[in-house]
């Protein structure tokens, strides 16, 4: 086996850089499940009525494509700074909402710019580290979302605690004190490169800078489009109600205390950070096929058994893997969705498959659980998101049906079209 060639400084300098990036989409996203609880009391929110706002949060994910798109006219570079000045500003807004379709409205906003950053993100990753190691620094960014995660559920009680505003609107601290970490990244993105290979697309004149949304539909990757945009779809179904319900849950349905939630969810994410982190080398060494059902088959039955265990200890054990499991999936559809395009349609392919056909599923899922949890049709979250899991075991039904074993292969060789 030939030895690995060491990261280079600025691939060390970048590897850093993006997981810090990607930090702030764990940490909103937990944000968000531990504070719905809050924000629905300020704002006298019904269980349909959280779920909608949720709904309507997560329509910012689709609308992302509009802008992460524009990676392939713009540059990775460029579509970075934008995101990263327009979540810190969307972030602060929130943090201000009078009500709560303005705070819907902001994060909404934050979300497009939040999902921005996090595509192009893997699209540097894929794009400026070496095929044996892609999936890793790829499996370790997106592990970064999840530490982000830690930190929100760590500092969150504490926040709460502020002396600024007072309970239920104290959750408006979490979002106004984001705002110092994220002026610091929007500093720091000073040393951030254009991708080799984009250049090198650029000079070939194969960047096109006409506004053609189908340009990709008239190419030969439509076919891997619509077959990673299934996969991602089911993958969200499957994933994306996994952590925002179970506080509610817990506390509604299984009678835990505000500070056992708290301390379950700390335990829980901290204790799946070595296996997130794992992931990606997890994808690397057996491959997106093989890891890949490792992964989802331990997300499936965490997710089920956070929703179905009765005891304290079950919840949280569960929790552990229903955290890995949500996270941990996103490194393999990265890689996947990563590989499998040209350079030239890769962020577009990105905007497509995930932002605007994949996340259909992670718009829809909030609301369908929402609804049926109201207690005159199912009545609890607990039944109904123990039920969502059959997602992701389709997907990877998808995955070996669908994809080809694409580890280790540099990406001229995986971006073929079908």
């Amino acid at each position: 086996m030939a030895p690995k060639i060491p990261f280079t400084p600025y691939q060390k300098k970048l590897f850093a850089f993006l997981g810090v990036a990607c930090f702030f989409e764990g940490y909103d996203f937990f944000a968000l499940s531990q504070l719905l609880p809050n924000i629905g009391a300020s704002f006298n929110l019904s269980s349909l009525e959280r779920g909608a706002m949720i709904t309507v949060v997560n329509i910012g994910t689709m609308l992302a494509y509009l802008l992460v798109r524009m990676g392939d006219r713009w540059g990775r570079k460029p579509l970075m700074t934008v995101t990263i000045i327009g979540y810190s500003l969307c972030t602060f807004a929130t943090g201000l909402a009078p009500n709560a379709i303005i705070f819907a409205l902001a994060q909404l906003a934050a979300r497009v710019f939040l999902i921005g950053e996090w595509a192009i993100s893997m699209v540097y990753a894929a794009e400026e580290f070496p095929a044996e190691r892609r999936g890793t620094v790829i499996g370790v960014i997106q592990a970064t979302t999840a530490l982000g995660g830690v930190v929100c559920a760590g500092i969150v009680p504490l926040l709460l605690k502020n002396p600024f505003f007072a309970a239920p609107f104290n959750w408006r601290f979490v979002y106004l004190s984001a705002i110092v970490p994220l002026a610091l990244i929007a500093y720091l993105r000073r040393g951030l490169r254009e991708t080799a290979r984009f250049e090198a697309r650029k000079k070939e004149g194969l960047i096109s800078q006409t506004p053609d949304m189908f340009r990709i539909w008239r190419s030969g990757s439509k076919g891997w489009v619509l077959k990673v945009s299934l996969i991602w779809f089911f993958t969200y179904v499957g994933s994306s109600t996994a952590v925002t319900y179970w506080k509610e849950f817990a506390m509604g349905e299984r009678g835990m205390t505000d500070g056992q939630v708290g301390k379950a969810i700390t335990i829980a994410a901290l204790v799946s950070m070595p296996l997130v982190f794992a992931a990606g080398k997890l994808i690397d060494v057996f491959g997106r096929r093989l890891g890949g059902a490792v992964i989802y088959g331990t997300g499936a039955i965490g997710i089920a058994g956070a929703y179905t265990l009765h005891t304290p200890l079950g919840l949280t054990v569960a929790l552990i893997f229903a955290i890995f499991g949500a996270t941990a999936v996103l490194s393999v559809m990265n890689a996947i969705t990563a590989e499998l395009f040209p350079t030239e349609f890769r962020a577009d392919a990105y905007a497509w498959s995930n932002n605007m056909l994949g996340r259909i599923g992670y718009v829809i899922a909030p609301l369908f659980v929402g609804w049926l949890a109201l207690p005159g049709n199912v009545g609890g979250y607990g039944p109904v998101v123990a039920l969502t899991p059959i997602g992701l075991v389709l997907a990877i039904v998808f995955i070996f049906a669908m994809v080809p074993e694409t580890k280790g292969k540099e990406l001229d060789d995986t971006s073929l079209a079908p």
